[in-house]
């Protein structure tokens, strides 16, 4: 069975709650998994950070959910999407420096839902993760910058019937830099009755994008 943690980080603006769960044998991977608005009752307990996490748990990486400042146990308070940006560094770096003692840095997944995506979209500029996983990722609002330069394996998922991110603007992000959309359609922003639908779209990308890794180094 994977061995879930529950621990404390230093971050920006006092403690960071996380979850990491380890995996059973030598892990592929760090997967960094954040959560909606703060100030929306966003936390790590939401259903599609579950979701994103489980999946990257079934892939064998040490996989971590925390709670942004603010939130939970965390310290300090929301920052308006900058300081939410220096969270995920911060838990970022500390996994790193715990779990990154092979000769090869772990590849590295950073994730995330509506908030949390965005929050993500902007993370990726500094970090260059092998993979992105965006769930109908807040772009508009948080004026996320482009990523295609930034990640190795991308994966954006939209509902049809969302509005609250809606579509378009999703669309009207992705079109200019040729990124791909994943539209599951009849799902709305929280992927009620769709969440199955959601973590078999994570799981086949993953294995679609370790394969492709392993052919082309």
């Amino acid at each position: 069975m994977p061995n879930e943690q529950k621990r404390f980080v230093t971050g920006p603006a006092g403690r960071l709650e996380t979850v990491v769960t380890l995996p059973e044998g030598a892990p592929r991977g760090l997967a960094i998994v954040a959560h909606p608005h703060p100030l929306y009752q966003g936390s790590m307990d939401n259903k599609i950070v579950y979701i994103l996490s489980r999946a990257f748990i079934e892939q064998q990486y040490i996989t971590v959910k925390f709670n942004f400042r603010g939130v939970g146990a965390s310290e300090g308070s929301y920052a308006e999407g900058k300081g939410e940006i220096e969270d995920v560094m911060a838990v970022t770096q500390a996994m790193r420096e715990q779990y990154d003692t092979g000769p090869e840095p772990l590849p590295l997944t950073l994730a995330g839902f509506s908030f949390g995506g965005a929050v993500q979209a902007h993370v990726a500029q500094q970090l260059k993760p092998s993979r992105l996983v965006l769930v109908a990722p807040s772009v508009e609002r948080l004026q996320a910058p482009p990523v295609v330069d930034h990640a190795r394996h991308i994966l954006v998922i939209q509902g049809d019937q969302d509005t609250i991110v809606p579509l378009q603007s999703i669309l009207n992000w992705a079109a200019p830099q040729t990124l791909p959309v994943t539209v599951i359609p009849g799902a709305e922003h929280f992927f009620h009755g769709k969440l199955h639908v959601l973590k078999n779209v994570i799981l086949q990308s993953c294995s679609i994008s370790q394969a492709a890794t392993s052919l082309y180094p």
